[in-house]
């Protein structure tokens, strides 16, 4: 199989952001790629909640939802839309962080809100309170598709093995970590994080990235980390895009999944244990 990861760099306006994201998918269709991914809050990134209101909509509203629909049954492909930021009808106004998995028919298979939410004093002027903006998610999905058994998680979920643990052992062969990690916490664990979830589970992780700095008309903007990964069940890096936005193309035996957990089969190993 054929995976590609693409970054991104988007700003606060999805309807601006939307042709990149699309000529991206179609340029790794054209190269091959059976599944393509994009990363978390492909639609816009904003630290302005005011704004956000005004230009994110409803799941059945969304016209980059709409839009990923259609060109991933034009091109034939599946298509893991990293996350998108979307209006609920909840009483406090939160917004959903969601990530679609798309059939190469155009019909959501599979959808995934954000369970963990990113409320983290990165430093004196890197604030987050994701929950302040966003309600987490409730329930783990595994997605059972032709074309492997996928996990569904996103960026700040990494930190949290015992989810991916979950899905591994529920039959996940593949795990998707779309994410726009910052650019501090990002250089220190990205990688480190993204291997070792890969080496306990023995699952490919595949992690498309926002990257660069991401301009907005009504806030002061934000860094991402970028280097988008896919990551084999032995751990070994098998791509890293760095930190230019584009396509990055990665050939996947999914077979590798069973050679993995037959070397070191912790998965089946779990014991009952007394203390904290």
């Amino acid at each position: 199989m054929r995976a590609a990861l693409v970054q991104l760099t988007v700003g606060d306006d999805p309807a601006t952001n939307l042709p990149q994201t699309l000529a991206y998918i179609r340029s790794a269709a054209t190269q091959g790629a059976q599944f393509v991914l994009t990363p978390e809050c492909t639609n816009a990134l904003s630290s302005n909640r005011e704004h956000q209101r005004s230009v994110l909509r409803h799941e059945d509203q969304d016209e980059t939802l709409a839009a990923l629909r259609a060109q991933a049954a034009e091109s034939g492909i599946w298509l893991l839309i990293g996350s998108l930021g979307l209006l609920t009808s909840d009483a406090d106004g939160r917004f959903a962080n969601r990530s679609f998995l798309i059939s190469p028919k155009g019909e959501i298979a599979a959808r995934y809100d954000k369970i963990h939410m990113f409320d983290v004093n990165v430093s004196e002027t890197e604030v987050y309170r994701e929950s302040a903006g966003y309600r987490p998610g409730t329930k783990t999905v595994l997605a059972d598709t032709a074309l492997a058994k996928i996990g569904m998680t996103v960026c700040y979920d990494v930190r949290f093995p015992h989810l991916y643990r979950r899905l591994a052992k529920a039959g996940a062969q593949i795990i998707t970590v779309p994410a726009a990690f910052n650019h501090i916490t990002g250089a220190a664990h990205w990688e480190t994080l993204l291997r070792a979830r890969a080496i306990e589970t023995g699952c490919f992780v595949l992690a498309p990235a926002q990257t660069g700095f991401h301009a907005e008309t009504h806030g002061k903007g934000r860094r991402t980390y970028g280097h988008s990964l896919a990551i084999a069940p032995w751990g070994e890096v098998l791509a890293d895009a760095g930190t230019d936005a584009g396509v990055t193309l990665v050939d996947i035996d999914l077979g590798r999944v069973d050679i993995a957990r037959a070397r070191v089969p912790s998965l089946s190993h779990d014991r009952e244990f007394d203390g904290p």
